[in-house]
């Protein structure tokens, strides 16, 4: 059966009445969490997740992929009208769409963000669509060790993708790595780190942890941070429709930022800032009016916007196909996987052929939803910042507890949430990220199993795990993944930083 048929087929799976439903909710708390300025996509799917523990899996994670889409979407809005960026990705936005909005052309900056957004998410789907069965033979060719291999590579993608500093993400790994070996051994039948209590035999819960770190460590940090000054909001002056002006000098950029986007979110050393600083420096260098940029060239929302939304498509194809995530929400994605007993990864597509390809296709549903939710409602979104932050958090902090007690009721669990919700503030505050824990804990045990298993089969000898042309090429990709990066960045927020001295002087 080819793309298009498979593709047509989870069409039909999408658009049933109860995914529809899922779909249009999660794009709506996507859309309305990336409006809100420190709350993101990753920390309402982990409120979600135990949550959503007895719903039917397929709608459960059509919700968590329409959160993760809208999410993209929203944070456009705080960077504009507010100057303050929800995620890393949407920092470029808020050189350009904020000098827009002050200008009083916050409606265009706001319209060229949600159609750029949305043509690449369509193109970046079908994308996805089509690379996602090459990578399923690719991932079905391997062994044991390149297996291990491919898990070497995602801890040291995944934790230098996250944050600022590669030693502090791969210390995070570690930190998970160890709660990931808390439990019985499979092979052995022996406890581990168990320290005698039988609560932990089976292991740290996936879902607690993910919730806490997520979102009773983000409480915690708002809590003991000293209070702020209420920002100004930049008004939406005129119409939020775009000349035809604006329209032909966006155009190009979308398309651009696309292209730029989903490769590098693809790449298992992707990551979206990196693509929206690409997508940046592009197009100043290739636009017709140079001396517009820092004072809210359109082009300079267009393309970053595009590229913000391709790369998330992007993350979708390691996480689908290899069962790599590269994002924070792709690891809490992760996660929600396995909360239904499904290991993302070639054989997914083998024995839940219908539940990926109905996943596939309610994005390009909810890409049409969020084109429909943005432009005309966005004086309801603007209402959202207005929220008082005490609220908010006292809100998640209820939702999370409640959560973890309804999926697993035990005074234990409980204190395993608030022990975990401590470590996430105490991460935050030393600058360390949180996915690589989350992604430790999930692909730990993985890495284990396949490790033993290679030099189960080679008798012994550890050469087995260079023996494969797979792995060493993977090797290699790793040690550059761990480098990549960091150039990447130095060199896009360098630009970035030029420009705004330029701008001061």
């Amino acid at each position: 059966m080819d793309t298009f048929s498979l593709l047509a087929h989870g069409l039909v799976g999408a658009l049933q009445p109860t995914n529809l439903l899922y779909a249009l909710i999660g794009v709506t708390l996507g859309t309305a969490v990336g409006v809100l300025p420190g709350i993101g996509p990753a920390l309402t799917v982990a409120l979600l997740l135990p949550v959503t523990y007895q719903f039917d899996p397929t709608a459960s994670l059509i919700m968590f992929a329409g959160i993760y889409y809208g999410g993209m979407y929203g944070g456009s809005t705080t960077s504009i009208l507010l100057n303050t960026p929800g995620e890393s990705s949407s920092i470029v936005t808020a050189l350009e769409g904020n000098k827009m909005a002050r200008k009083g052309r916050g409606g265009p900056a706001l319209a060229t963000a949600a159609i750029g957004s949305f043509v690449a998410g369509l193109i970046a789907t079908i994308g996805l669509a089509f690379i996602s069965p090459w990578m399923v033979k690719f991932a079905l060719s391997l062994g044991p060790a390149d297996y291990f291999a491919l898990m070497v590579l995602a801890f040291v993608t995944v934790s230098a993708a996250f944050g600022d500093s590669a030693l502090r993400g791969l210390t995070a790994l570690v930190l998970g790595l160890t709660l990931g070996l808390v439990g019985i051994d499979l092979q052995t039948g022996q406890a581990r780190l168990a320290f005698g209590m039988p609560d932990l035999l089976d292991g740290i819960e996936v879902t607690t942890l993910a919730v806490a770190l997520f979102a009773i460590g983000e409480a915690l940090k708002v809590a003991a941070s000293p209070t702020e000054h209420d920002e100004q909001i930049e008004p939406v002056k005129g119409s939020v429709w775009m000349t035809a002006e604006d329209w032909a000098r966006s155009w190009k950029p979308w398309l651009r930022g696309t292209f730029i986007g989903f490769p590098i979110g693809a790449m298992p050393a992707g990551g979206a800032e990196i693509g929206t600083f690409l997508s940046y420096s592009t197009e100043r260098a290739l636009a017709k009016h140079p001396e517009e940029f820092g004072h809210g060239a359109i082009e300079g929302v267009a393309g970053p916007e595009a590229a913000n939304n391709a790369s998330a498509a992007g993350t979708l194809v390691p996480l689908l196909t290899l069962g790599l995530p590269t994002s924070a929400t792709a690891a809490i994605m992760l996660a929600g996987f396995q909360q239904f007993g499904l290991q993302p990864g070639p054989l997914l597509f083998a024995t839940n052929a219908t539940l990926v390809w109905s996943l596939i296709a309610s994005l390009l549903v909810a890409n049409f939803m969020l084109l429909v939710l943005n432009l005309p409602l966005v004086g309801l979104w603007v209402r959202l910042l207005a929220i008082p932050k005490p609220w908010l958090y006292a809100g998640i902090l209820t939702f999370a507890t409640l959560g973890t007690i309804g999926a697993n009721p035990s005074p234990f669990e409980l204190g395993m949430l608030l022990a975990f919700g401590i470590l996430g503030y105490g991460l935050r505050r030393y600058h360390y990220p949180i996915a690589p824990v989350v992604v430790g804990l999930i692909l730990g045990p993985l890495a284990e199993q396949q490790l033993r298993r290679a030099l189960a089969i080679s008798q012994g000898d550890p050469s087995v795990l260079v023996h494969s042309p797979v792995a060493i090429v993977l090797y290699v990709i790793a040690a550059i993944a761990l480098l990549l990066p960091l150039v990447l960045r130095l060199r896009g927020k360098g630009q970035v930083l030029t420009q705004l001295a330029a701008d001061e002087d």
